[in-house]
């Protein structure tokens, strides 16, 4: 067995292993993806439950257990297949002479643990912020962004619909923003992963959430809804890219938010093409698109 082979297979066991782990509350509480990712989930619910923006939109609501699969889908199950891939990429560019180290631009590692944590997350957002723009412009890559855009009513489960191809393009560009930071400690990471998925169920959830002058700075739901608007800006490719943070959409000029009843449509046009099953929609975007 050559050491490709053996890497691919340690990694996808060694996940496995750990993800199991992680079930079994045998892992820190910080880096336990699972039950961090199901206690963000339950209290963002409760929050929709509790106070809820459109108050007609059932709790269960339209495509509840669809999103509710995919976040376990995206998070752990393709996560834990894929992940193997990457390893191999690691270490093809090592022997090859690539390392970590070569694309290092800012050595923060001798900074506070909180500046490299606020680094970490500022230009990881924008990594995430222009790769979703290029989801929206490039035909090829919005053929799969459409699975996302499928959804129809507005909950906090929505933020992890999106389809699998979209991994294949976030996680090398997250990579090589991680990279340019010499000296980043991985177990860090956990935290800014932690916080960035709060925000992303809150942006998706049925609560109406502006965050004040923060709002310049801070994405919102209230934003955030405007960009699944079926009906865009004319020659609007989107609007509002922003993952985390609403400021590059206002740096860019790509901001809209022209009212906040929360009562707009949302979709795309011909979006009633899009399959509703899961295994539809998995091998959905291999064909030619349909009109956006």
């Amino acid at each position: 067995m050559d050491k490709y082979t053996s890497t691919f297979i340690d990694s996808f066991i060694g996940n496995v292993q750990w993800f199991w782990k992680s079930i079994l509350l045998e892992v820190p509480w910080y880096i336990n993806y699972f039950w961090g990712l199901i206690l963000i989930s339950l209290s963002v619910w409760g929050l929709e439950i509790l106070f809820p923006w459109r108050k007609k939109q059932s709790i269960f609501r339209k495509d509840f257990w669809l999103d509710g699969f995919y976040m376990f889908f995206n998070f752990f199950i393709f996560a834990i297949t894929i992940d193997g891939f990457y390893k191999l990429l690691g270490l093809f560019f090592s022997d090859i002479g690539i390392s970590v180290k070569s694309f290092t631009v800012l050595d923060i590692s001798t900074l506070p643990i909180w500046s490299q944590l606020l680094l970490f997350f500022i230009i990881l957002d924008f990594v995430q912020w222009f790769t979703h723009v290029l989801l929206h412009k490039l035909p090829f890559l919005w053929r799969f962004h459409k699975i996302h855009h499928s959804v129809k009513e507005m909950g906090f489960a929505a933020h992890l619909r999106y389809h699998w191809m979209e991994n294949i393009f976030y996680k090398p560009l997250k990579t090589v923003g991680v990279m340019l930071l010499g000296g980043f400690e991985p177990e860090q990471a956990y935290i800014v992963h932690f916080a960035a998925i709060t925000i992303g169920h809150l942006n998706h959830a049925n609560i109406k959430i502006t965050w004040g002058p923060l709002k310049y700075i801070i994405n919102n739901p209230v934003m955030h809804l405007y960009h699944h608007s079926y009906i865009l800006p004319k020659k609007s490719f989107g609007v509002n890219f922003g993952i985390s943070l609403s400021l590059w959409d206002y740096i860019f000029k790509t901001n809209y938010l022209p009212e906040d009843s929360g009562t707009i449509e949302i979709g795309f046009p011909g979006d009633e093409k899009v399959p509703k099953s899961f295994f539809k929609q998995f091998i959905y975007g291999f064909r030619k698109s349909i009109s956006k």
